[in-house]
Parts: C-alpha cells; structure tokens; sequence
C-alpha cells in the first residue's frame, strides 16, 4: 500500500460529555471520505432499544478483563 491508500485510524477522546458523539456524527455525515465507526465494547447491562454488537458488544466483566 502506498501513502495514498493505507488507512487511518483517527480516535475522538474525551471526557462524558465533551460532545465525542456529536463531533462524531458530523464527520460521518459531512466527510466525504470514507469513514466508519467501531463498536466499543462495555460492561453494562443494554439499554431498552439497544442491540449487541450494534451500540456496544456488551460483555461480563470477567469476559472483559479476559
């Protein structure tokens, strides 16, 4: 791969709050590039509405320290 085509990573970090989702949003909706987004994974219960691997993988805490 040259320069061109090898892809990039980039990371939004911050704090709860800080507004990650909302900068977040706006790329993948303004950015002509193309760009996708991870699914993080937590150790909390799911929320109503919510679907693994889609939100979150949500995992045990045992299965999260593995």
């Amino acid at each position: 791969m040259n320069e061109s085509t090898t892809p990039r990573l980039i990371i939004i970090s911050g704090p709860s709050g800080a507004g990650k989702s909302t900068v977040t949003r706006r790329l993948l909706s303004d950015c002509e590039l193309p760009l996708r987004l991870s699914v993080s994974a937590t150790t909390r219960d799911p929320r109503p509405g919510e679907q693994d691997g889609r939100e979150y993988h949500f995992l045990t805490q045992q299965r999260f320290e593995e």
